[in-house]
């Protein structure tokens, strides 16, 4: 018997090892892949306290018509605005009574916006800005504007239209 064939205990081969290593590495990149069930994935940095960004039915009581509520107009800052991920819509109040939504997918990686700051819904995946306006691209990569949703207000009550 040559050297390279006798075994003396456990051997850890460098198959063995790199197979290992392997596993381990695509365990911890599929558990980074995962979803969190213990959140309802509508964690709105721009929404205040008492909102609803769940677009709970029954928020606000009487809604007119059945429609999901998203806010109420007072929620919703002058010149600013908030993002309500559960349902992918921006709502903005470009100015005091005017009422917009956009889509809250950045159009240049498909990343969700995350702020809605200095008049501008802002990407900070890489860096795009969407004026509150009308979703125009106010500052690149993002080539695109936001695509517009209809919004309807009843009363107090914002609502997809």
């Amino acid at each position: 018997m040559s050297d390279d064939q006798i075994v003396t205990g456990q051997v850890q081969t460098r198959r063995a090892l790199l197979l290992g290593a392997g596993a381990v590495g695509a365990t911890v990149v599929l558990a980074a892949c995962g979803t969190d069930n213990s959140t309802d994935g509508s964690d709105d940095a721009g929404a205040p306290a008492g909102s609803d960004p769940a677009g709970d039915p029954n928020a606000g009581g009487d809604n007119g018509g059945g429609a999901d509520v998203l806010t109420k107009t007072a929620d919703v800052p002058v010149g600013g605005g908030l993002i309500f991920a559960a349902k992918d819509v921006v709502v903005t109040q470009p100015t005091k009574g005017e009422f917009k939504a956009f889509s809250a997918i950045c159009t240049h990686q498909n990343c969700p916006v995350t702020n809605v700051d200095g008049g501008t819904i802002n990407c900070s995946c890489h860096g795009s800005k969407f004026s509150i306006t009308d979703g125009s691209v106010k500052n690149g990569p993002a080539t695109r504007p936001l695509a517009a949703k209809d919004v309807k207000v009843e009363g107090e009550n914002i609502t997809l239209a």
